[in-house]
């Protein structure tokens, strides 16, 4: 017998736009099908490609044509409430977090989110129900690029750029399991900072003017790999560290787009979720211990704030806290 409230809090919007069109109203909690779970929400994961969602840069994309109101939130945390009759991987009370772009149910900014039980995890130890809300988006995305699309080996140099944000700090986490010589290029005092707490085997601000000559000592010959999570005139700067005949890769919709000079193997890519590469970021959480950074809580009204942070200097990852009562246990 499933007794949750019919209705909810969320954060819509009604029309795509700026951080403004954001509201805190009521919605109906949705329905779930067979394999679906119903997860009260905890926290949500708040990423940079929210954003896109919000201006409709995915419908248009996609050629979608999205019902309003409209709940956005890719990822986030909580409890399991209710299952579909044809669920037997999960339990009611598991704590859990799973990714969810572009949910047709509705996503995460929302007391309640109707979920596919493929894409939901039981949070593993040592992950906080917090740091488990804002993990996955990132994580796939930087597991997606460095294992499956660069293919980086034990012993290669990687230079990192945008290394202390959302995905670049759990790329060069990644990186380090995976053996590579890990060269970040971070964002402001508090990214190196970071950087060099994850145990980067060198770290330099972006912001100074003078990169490649420390990219040259770290790497005398030129990286043999790099992976990109932003771009512009640093970026563009950046890319000519690597030697010729280096691999690139860089997570679709970064902006401006990276000048790529000839002789550089570049491949963008999309880190979308599917069953396996959960599997897998679980067993490097796990194994690897990996660690999220999280430098802002927002409340759940507070979601339009929390979306113009997006656009200020930040490190690591931005969340919304749901549930006023997220209790200690469950923090």
């Amino acid at each position: 017998m499933n007794t949750h409230p019919k209705t909810m809090r969320a954060a819509v919007i009604h029309r795509f736009g700026d951080p403004e069109e954001l509201i805190h109203q009521e919605m109906d909690v949705p329905e779930i099908g067979p394999r679906d779970v119903l997860i009260g929400v905890a926290y949500a994961g708040i990423g940079e490609w929210d954003a896109f969602e919000r201006q409709g840069g995915y419908a248009e994309m996609l050629n979608m044509d999205p019902a309003f109101p409209y709940i956005l939130g890719s990822e986030g945390s909580g409890i399991v409430i209710a299952r579909g009759d044809k669920v037997s991987s999960l339990d009611l009370g598991d704590q859990v977090y799973a990714p969810a772009f572009l949910n047709p149910h509705g996503g995460f900014y929302a007391e309640y989110a109707a979920v596919d039980a493929k894409y939901v995890s039981r949070i593993p130890d040592g992950l906080t129900m917090q740091e488990a809300a804002v993990i996955s988006g990132v994580g796939i995305t930087a597991l997606r690029g460095l294992e499956d699309v660069l293919q980086l080996q034990r012993g290669e140099s990687i230079l990192i750029f945008g290394a202390s944000g959302g995905v670049g700090h759990i790329a060069v986490q990644i990186a380090k399991a995976l053996g590579a010589r890990v060269f970040a290029v971070a964002s402001g005092e508090d990214g190196v900072e970071l950087m060099k707490k994850l145990g980067c085997d060198a770290v330099v601000n972006g912001r100074d003017r003078d990169i490649s000559s420390i990219a040259r000592r770290f790497a005398p010959s030129g990286f043999d790999t790099a992976m990109f999570t932003a771009g512009g005139e640093t970026a563009d700067a950046a890319v000519s560290c690597l030697r010729k005949g280096g691999r690139l890769v860089f997570p679709h919709g970064i902006s401006p787009e990276l000048r790529i000079p000839p002789g550089i193997k570049a491949a963008g890519y999309n880190g979308e979720p599917d069953p396996e590469i959960i599997a897998r970021l679980q067993r490097y959480i796990t194994q690897y211990k990996l660690t999220v950074h999280i430098s802002h809580v927002f409340a759940l009204k507070e979601a339009n704030w929390a979306h113009a942070a997006l656009h200020q200097h930040y490190v690591g990852k931005i969340c919304l806290k749901v549930k006023e009562t997220a209790s200690a246990s469950m923090d």
